[in-house]
Order: structure tokens, then C-alpha cells, then sequence
């Protein structure tokens, strides 16, 4: 496994390094675009779980108003450039500087968020024993159309055997999936992986209301207002 690893860095840096004089403009033009139409930040960065567990920052360019980004968001709040980032699916593109840091692979399971991956049996874990992808078996074989378990049957293939063969497949047939947008909707609201993730980010919207409303008491009666 130790070496089918280093065989897969080498290959991702290599890649990228080749293609550096085509995704470089892009990335730079996409974050101009994105200062230009929606202001500052630039990137959306969020805490994913990558390979045995680990934590890591995930980057993306920000696609929403005020810088937030739910699992499940408002569209009224997905900004006009960020409804063409997320149709192509460019708002991943700075993904490849997990890549370059070695957080991520080109090839790997979608890297997952903490709350979700409490939620995985102890089979379904084993898709954390490889890197995370920027694309995957998944990603061209139904994507977000594909139920949470068909996904990780995808995922634990890969990982059980993360050949050299199958990474060149999958980045073959990964452009393909990206022009036609097959599957870049999400996945249904009442599962538990979403739920998951969506109860944690109404908890924090519920503190952060409390928050603004304790600034807007607390001068009324003092510093030590509740």
C-alpha cells in the first residue's frame, strides 16, 4: 500500500505541475472574478476529514453570500458567479493546492465533514485509509445522484484497490461527468449524513443569534447582562 501511494503522489504532482500553465490562469482568473462580483473572501475553507481520520482545511472558492456555505444552502444566496463555479464545478478547483500539500489526491473519496463521518459504520470508515479526491469512482459514476451508500460502495472499491490503472480511468471519464453537470445536485435533505450536518449548523446560527442579541441587550443593563 506504502508504495502504490508514493506511485499516486508522484503521478498527482506530476500532473499538476504538466497542466500548471492551464489551471493557473483559471485560478486566477476565477478568484478576480470573484472579488470583482462578490467581494472578499476569496476562498471558502472548511474542516474535512482526510485520510486515517485526520483533520484538514478544505479550500473552495466561495460561492455564497457572506461567506457561508450549508451543505444545504438557500440558492437565493449562491451569488451569480458562484451558480457557474458550482454548474462546472471550478469552485473546486483550489482544491488543488490540497493536492499540492498533500491533504488530498487528484483520485480519492470526496472528503467528508466531522459530523458526517460520525455517522459511518465501521465498515464504511474504511474509505479514510486512503487520501480524499478531488474526484472519484462516485463522482463519474452518478455522483450526487447516487444514494450515501451506493457512494461509499464506490468509495471502499477505491480504497481496497487504489491502482494506477483505475486513478488514469477515473481522471479520463472525470471531464466527461464535469461537462455534461450529470449529478452536481445534492443529495436529499432527509438523510441522515445531511440532517447530520444541518442540525449542527442550525445550533450554530441559534448561538450566533443569541450572540447579536446579548450585544444588543447588554448596554441596556450593563456589561453583565445574560
Amino acid at each position: 500500500m506504502g508504495r502504490h501511494h508514493q506511485l499516486r503522489r508522484v503521478a498527482d504532482l506530476t500532473l499538476i505541475i504538466v497542466a500548471s500553465p492551464l489551471w493557473v490562469p483559471v485560478l486566477l482568473a476565477l478568484a478576480l472574478a470573484v472579488v470583482v462580483t462578490s467581494g472578499r473572501p476569496i476562498l471558502f475553507i472548511q474542516d474535512r476529514v482526510g485520510q486515517h481520520g485526520n483533520t484538514f482545511a478544505m479550500r473552495k472558492f466561495r460561492s455564497m453570500k457572506n461567506g457561508n456555505n450549508p451543505l444545504i444552502p438557500d440558492p437565493d444566496r449562491i451569488t451569480g458567479i458562484g451558480t457557474i463555479l458550482r454548474r462546472t464545478s471550478l469552485d473546486e478547483l483550489p482544491q488543488l493546492l490540497n493536492v499540492l500539500e498533500g491533504s488530498m489526491s487528484l483520485v480519492g473519496p470526496r472528503p467528508m465533514l466531522p459530523p458526517q463521518v460520525a455517522e459511518l459504520t465501521a465498515t464504511q470508515r474504511g474509505r479514510l485509509t486512503v487520501l480524499p479526491g478531488l474526484t472519484g469512482l462516485a463522482q463519474i459514476n452518478g455522483r450526487n445522484d447516487l444514494t450515501w451508500e451506493q457512494r461509499f460502495s464506490y468509495d471502499l472499491e477505491w480504497a481496497r484497490n487504489p491502482s494506477l490503472s483505475s486513478y488514469a480511468m477515473i481522471l479520463a471519464k472525470t471531464a466527461s461527468t464535469v461537462i455534461s453537470g450529470d449529478g452536481v445536485t445534492g443529495h436529499d435533505a432527509d438523510d441522515r449524513f445531511a440532517q447530520a450536518v444541518t442540525d449542527i449548523a442550525n445550533l450554530d446560527l441559534a448561538a450566533l443569534q443569541l450572540d447579536d442579541e446579548h450585544r444588543r441587550v447588554a448596554p441596556l443593563f450593563g456589561e453583565h447582562a445574560a
